[in-house]
């Protein structure tokens, strides 16, 4: 009778041992919504600079974030990413597009990347013609504490040096009448 007491009271004991474990449970795993958090971002960000709306291209920054990117100082924090994107949205022969084609997050769900491609044109300051780039890209993305998702450092670099942005050229015809407009 005492053993089996014995055995009940150890087997109890056990119990409430394991049910006290400080091992919490694993969280959720949520990649799959987090990674569409991040894509959807993205696809407004590209709107936004689309339409040059500065006030959304930041938003979509940490308030720390780093953003690299060739000929240019590192810009870190708002203020400084506002100043810089600032002069690129100024330049009226801006246009960027960006296409991710790998988006990764954490188990933890607080961190996540993108990786992908992007063509950018501009004014070159020097010929004052509109050149064009392509390149690569990488994003790292926090989750904010009101579950959105920020960039927190923005790097990307070219493929190649940007090259002059080629005009249509008008057809015969066309020369010829613009040509005899001219010497009037």
């Amino acid at each position: 009778m005492k053993r089996g007491c014995l055995m009940c009271c150890a087997f109890g004991l056990l119990m409430w041992l394991g049910g006290c474990s400080d091992t919490p449970a694993p969280p959720a795993d949520t990649s799959a919504a987090d990674q569409k958090a991040i894509k959807d971002g993205e696809t407004a960000w590209v709107s936004d600079w689309a339409s040059k709306d500065l006030d959304k291209i930041v938003g979509h920054y940490a308030d720390d974030a780093s953003v690299l990117v060739p000929d240019m100082p590192i810009m870190k924090g708002k203020s400084d990413i506002r100043t810089g994107l600032g002069q690129l949205v100024a330049d009226k022969n801006l246009a960027l597009t960006f296409t991710t084609s790998d988006t990764v997050t954490s188990k933890s769900g607080d961190l996540g990347y993108t990786q992908g491609t992007y063509s950018m044109t501009m004014t070159n300051p020097k010929t004052k013609k509109p050149e064009t780039e392509s390149g690569k890209y990488v994003t790292v993305y926090k989750k904010q504490a009101d579950g959105s998702w920020k960039a927190v450092e923005d790097i990307n670099n070219a493929d190649a040096p940007a090259k002059p942005v080629t005009m249509a050229k008008a057809p015969p015809a066309a020369r010829r009448a613009a040509g005899k407009k001219k010497k009037k």
